[in-house]
């Protein structure tokens, strides 16, 4: 944050007197972005674009600024909910006046006289911005849940591609790549630094070369959609209880229109860089129950390296910038270059499966453990979300089924654990650790998956919540009285599980880890 900077623009110089804003503004706080200035002024914000000529950014005219920021207002406001606090785009106003002695003009009446636009907004406390909650450790599960199942909703209403179109085709993902690369090869490095972005040059090319008909098969499934484009924790705020994205991409479609994937990957990479590991995995998991997006994992670690090399090209342009601390934007620079390096080479995968009985908190312990020892590249799959997507339905719908029919017959049970074993599998093999969310009562299907990890080499580790009987009934109970589990486990359910149970042998309880709190 700068203020009364010379070396900035007249009117930017002019817009930081409280003076001149029709509302009242004790001071006006200036920040600037490699794009945009903005103005903090009382209780709202004023985004001008700056006139820049970049080769994925080109506000060089006045009317390309104006048509930017009625983008942005359109983009934006596609982000509110029912709430009216969610609505942060208030309108584009034009600048009239002198740069020295400018006036908030009248939207779409004072446009011919314009020297300037900006953006309007309501101004919402930078504290409750997500890397800020981040970095405090105010950020909660509960929050990136919510975030996770809003954005798959907003991703299935939002406007479709082409499935021939330019947009999100393997080439352009290719080419936004090797320009990430080419921009940052050709800025001063040390040798650490240029060897790790030529290592990294050669994982993209060759990734690209094993996901290229994969990108192309989610292009023709729709999967690329007018997104957001720059969706890291900078530009999502909690308001009440609710994330909020903001600041999504206007000024390029070819970097909005992409591939759903794309968007949670940012988020994903930034979580991983705000070392919340387990929160990234948490939302990426929940993301994924929600969207039934059972390909995305394969793609994203490479628009999760590929967005790290975005965080450092713009660290490296802002650092050619006026104003700019050259020396601090290049160190981010080199930050986000040996973040993509790690994200490229995870640990190596291990396989984790629960056990347990209805009611006995295999979800609850799952999920914590994600939450607190999932480093890395961890997903979660839940018999109870991937039950009902085999069938059609959405993790939250109610099915109907009784016991053992519909959903919950014999053959439906062999179904899910069978279609669970397929993508561990897969997901093992791409590098990914997995936790496999089911009751696992019977021993061989413990059996199947020991024998995947056995073949796959890698280690296996068992979850086992316990809990009385009572207990369990009054946990099924509750959560049939909540309504908001994809588990429809009835007390009917339990009983015949009773029956089902073949517990633990000591070579297993040998791999139980201990339950977190």
């Amino acid at each position: 944050m700068e203020q009364r900077r010379a070396d900035l623009p007249a009117l930017l110089q002019a817009l930081q007197n409280p003076a001149r804003y029709p509302h009242e503004a004790d001071e006006v706080q200036l920040m600037e972005t490699h794009g945009a200035w903005v103005l903090l002024a009382g209780e709202h914000a004023y985004k001008i674009k700056k006139p820049v000529q970049l080769p994925f950014m080109d506000f060089g005219t006045l009317e390309q600024r104006r048509v930017a920021c009625q983008a942005e207002l359109r983009l934006n406001r596609r982000f509110e909910t029912s709430d009216p606090a969610t609505r942060l785009y208030l309108d584009v106003l034009p600048i009239i006046g002198t740069p020295t002695e400018p006036v908030w003009g009248r939207p779409g009446e004072d446009d011919e006289h314009a020297l300037e636009y900006a953006v309007h907004m309501r101004r919402f406390d930078q504290a409750h911005r997500l890397d800020h909650l981040c970095e405090r450790g105010a950020l909660k599960p509960a929050h990136l849940t919510s975030l996770a199942r809003r954005l798959a909703e907003f991703q299935a209403r939002s406007a479709c591609t082409r499935a021939d179109g330019p947009w999100g085709s393997p080439e352009s993902v290719l080419a936004f790549a090797q320009n990430n690369l080419s921009s940052l090869q050709a800025t001063a490095h040390p040798p650490e630094g240029r060897a790790r972005l030529d290592a990294l040059a050669s994982w993209t090319a060759m990734r690209f070369a094993a996901l290229a008909p994969a990108l192309a098969q989610r292009q023709f499934q729709g999967r690329v959609r007018e997104g957001h484009g720059d969706l890291h924790l900078a530009n999502l705020v909690l308001i009440g209880e609710e994330v909020v994205p903001f600041d999504g991409i206007e000024f390029n479609d070819a970097l909005r229109w992409i591939d759903v994937a794309s968007d949670i990957a940012f988020t994903w990479m930034d979580l991983q860089d705000h070392g919340r590991p387990g929160l990234a995995n948490g939302f990426l998991s929940d993301w994924l129950d929600a969207s039934g997006d059972t390909t995305a994992p394969f793609v994203l670690p490479f628009f999760a390296v590929y967005r790290a090399l975005v965080r450092a090209k713009v660290a490296a342009i802002r650092s050619t910038q006026p104003g700019a601390h050259r020396h601090a934007a290049l160190a981010e620079a080199r930050h986000y270059i040996a973040l993509a390096h790690r994200l490229a080479h995870p640990a190596a995968p291990r396989l984790l499966i629960t056990h347990g009985l209805s009611g006995s908190g295999k979800s609850h312990a799952s999920r914590r453990w994600l939450q607190e020892e999932g480093s890395g590249r961890v997903v979660r799959l839940r018999s109870d979300v991937e039950r009902k997507r085999l069938h059609g339905l959405g993790a939250q719908a109610l099915s109907g089924s009784g016991l053992n029919t519909g959903l919950y017959s014999p053959q439906a049970h062999q179904d899910t654990y069978g279609q669970l074993l397929l993508r561990a599998r897969a997901l093992l093999q791409d590098g990914w650790t997995v936790l496999v969310d089911a009751a696992f009562l019977r021993r061989h299907e413990r059996d199947v998956f020991a024998s995947l990890a056995q073949e796959l080499g890698c280690p296996l580790h068992l979850l086992a919540p316990e809990a009385p009987l009572e207990v369990l009934r009054d946990r099924i109970r509750q959560r049939q009285a909540q309504g908001n589990d994809a588990s429809e486990a009835t007390l009917a359910v339990l009983e015949q599980q009773l029956g089902w149970l073949e517990p633990l042998d000591a070579a297993e309880r040998a791999l139980c880890l201990p339950l977190p709190d």
